[in-house]
């Protein structure tokens, strides 16, 4: 019995033709998915970037301006050198200092109110800091205050200034000295800092001043990247009940307002931020108009996402100080 076999040579043209086709399809299929996979991947980024920036951004910068003016056992008191202030402290050098007679790291003695809370808006105000060059348009903010917890003089840093107070004295010293003999007195660190926004190459970064013996001023910390604009309004109280009646931006606050004189009323502040990416999205235009407080931005149009956070901040101290 003979036994027939039938062999397959190969495919046919149109079984190839189809088969390329249907691979054609899957293949653009893949391209898309992974294509729109990677937007997605790249978006979700962005705006988790934008968001733990911007959570950071407040955090470091409410901490330090809630405890504005805090002096120690002295707090809600004027220092006036002579009286209830002593400076025994090296002189600062790369001294920082703000408007108004009073208003470097240390207090001195010219009649005139120390002032604990500065700023202005760069390229805008008439008046600002010399020591940095801030990103123009953007706010700048001095704050100047004891760091809590008290320590203990064996645990002090000598490349610091500290500040031995009681509820009628304070005295400024160095850390590397013997605390001053103040009865019933505490030691805190002396600190003065400084906010602003500052570019790094393409990258604006939130950056802080510091003071140190030695150093000065000259200290520059880099905060947080992307924060491409700062503004502040300034809360003011007019009746009296310690709560801000108004907001008003750095332009529109006096001299008696910064010295906290006759009765002038600093109460809080509102915050904002505006957040940026470090990277583009070239897949995304950026035509969106951003509201900081009194301040409108863009639209910018350009490939960066962007974010407004914001927060208020009540200044308790500056309150004691009035009342």
């Amino acid at each position: 019995m003979t036994k027939l076999f039938k062999y397959q040579v190969g495919l046919s043209l149109v079984e190839l033709m189809v088969a390329m086709v249907i691979s054609l399809f899957l293949t653009a299929g893949l391209f898309a998915m992974f294509s729109m996979s990677s937007t997605n991947v790249t978006t979700t980024s962005h705006f988790n970037q934008l968001q733990e920036n911007g959570r950071i951004a407040l955090a470091i910068m409410e901490r330090d301006l809630s405890q504005l003016g805090f002096t120690g056992d002295i707090t809600g008191t004027d220092f006036v050198v002579g009286v209830n202030t002593t400076i025994s402290a090296t002189a600062v050098p790369n001294d920082c200092v703000g408007a108004g007679a009073n208003n470097a790291s240390f207090p001195n003695n010219q009649p005139s109110h120390f002032r604990r809370l500065w700023g202005y808006e760069a390229g805008v105000s008439g008046e600002s800091f010399t020591c940095i060059t801030p990103k123009n348009g953007t706010d700048v903010i001095q704050v100047k205050r004891l760091i809590g917890p008290s320590v203990l003089a064996a645990n002090m840093n000598n490349t610091r200034y500290y500040a031995a107070s009681t509820s009628s004295q304070i005295e400024i010293f160095n850390g590397s000295a013997v605390p001053p003999a103040l009865s019933n007195s505490r030691i805190w660190e002396y600190q003065h800092h400084i906010y602003y926004i500052e570019r790094d190459g393409d990258i604006p970064v939130l950056k802080r001043r510091t003071l140190s013996i030695g150093n000065g001023m000259k200290n520059d910390e880099q905060l947080v990247e992307g924060i491409e604009n700062m503004r502040i309004l300034y809360g003011f109280d007019n009746n009296g009940d310690d709560t801000a009646d108004s907001y008003m931006p750095v332009q529109n606050v006096t001299p008696l307002m910064w010295d906290n004189e006759l009765f002038q009323r600093l109460v809080s502040l509102r915050l904002f931020l505006l957040v940026r990416t470090a990277d583009k999205d070239n897949s995304y235009n950026n035509d969106v108009t951003y509201k900081l407080g009194d301040k409108t931005i863009g639209p910018l149009n350009d490939h960066y996402r962007r974010k407004v956070v914001s927060t208020t901040v009540v200044l308790e101290n500056p309150v004691l100080i009035r009342n």
